[in-house]
C-alpha cells in the first residue's frame, strides 16, 4: 500500500494542475490571515470547484468560530476540514457533526509526550496530523519548515499522517522512521513563502509514493 500526499497551501489554478497531475489525493486550502498561504473565500471556492472529482480538498482553520466553519463548508464545500489550532476533542466532535465532513486534527508535537496526548482525540477526530511544534514566538501553527523526530511515532495510532519540515529529499525517511499513512507538505515545495513550484511537487509525490510503507496496527 502507498502513502497517500496532500499538498497543502495550493493557491493557484496550475499549482492545483501540477498537484493533481503528480498524483496528489489532496490539496489544502488555507483560510488563516496570518499566513502567506491564506485565501479569499472567493479564491478558494473557484480552486473547490476545480478540484472537484479530481483531487479531494481539505480546508485548514485555525480555533474557527461556527460562522467561518458555516461559511467555508456552504461555500467551498470542502471534502475535509483540517482544525489546525487549540481546539479540543469536544470542539472537533462538534464541529464534525454540525458540517457532516471529515475531520483532521492537527497534533503540535516536539516529543513523545505530546505524541501520547493525541489520544485524547480518538473517536472525536477521523485522522491526527502530527506536526512539528512551531517555534516560539511563531504567529504561524504550521508551515514553518521545521521537522521533528519521526522516531516519537512509534507509539503513536495507526493511521496517522505526518507533516512539518517534510521535502522531496527527507520524505522517503520520514515515512519509513514514522509509518505515516499520509504526509502532508508545503514550505517544502516552495522556492518563497506561499510559491509553490510545480517540479517540486511532483518530486514529491514521486518521492513519497515510491517508499516503502512502515506497517503499523491500528489500535
Amino acid at each position: 500500500m502507498t502513502v497517500d500526499v496532500k499538498i497543502c497551501g495550493v493557491r493557484t489554478p496550475a499549482i492545483l494542475d501540477a498537484a493533481v497531475a503528480a498524483g496528489a489525493g489532496f490539496v489544502g486550502l488555507v483560510f488563516f490571515e496570518k499566513s502567506p498561504r491564506n485565501l479569499t473565500v472567493a479564491d478558494a471556492r473557484a480552486l473547490a470547484a476545480s478540484a472537484r472529482g479530481r483531487v479531494k480538498t481539505v480546508a485548514v482553520l485555525v480555533n474557527p468560530d461556527d460562522a467561518l466553519v458555516d461559511l467555508i463548508s456552504a461555500e467551498v464545500q470542502p471534502d475535509v476540514l483540517q482544525l489546525h489550532g487549540s481546539e479540543a476533542p469536544e470542539r472537533v466532535a462538534a464541529i464534525k457533526q454540525r458540517t457532516g465532513r471529515p475531520i483532521f486534527k492537527a497534533i503540535p508535537v516536539f516529543d513523545a509526550a505530546d505524541v501520547a496526548g493525541a489520544s485524547r482525540y480518538t473517536g472525536y477526530a477521523d485522522q491526527i496530523l502530527f506536526d512539528a511544534k512551531a517555534p516560539a514566538g511563531s504567529g504561524l501553527p504550521g508551515g514553518n519548515g521545521i521537522s521533528f523526530d519521526w522516531r516519537i511515532l512509534d507509539a503513536a495510532d495507526a493511521p496517522f499522517a505526518v507533516s512539518g519540515g517534510l521535502d522531496p529529499d527527507n520524505v522517503a525517511e520520514a515515512i519509513r522512521l514514522s509509518g505515516a499513512a499520509l504526509v502532508d507538505v508545503s514550505s517544502g515545495v516552495e522556492t518563497a513563502p506561499g510559491i509553490k513550484d510545480e517540479g517540486l511537487i511532483s518530486k514529491f509525490v514521486h518521492a513519497a509514493r515510491s517508499a516503502p510503507q512502515q506497517h503499523k496496527k491500528a489500535s
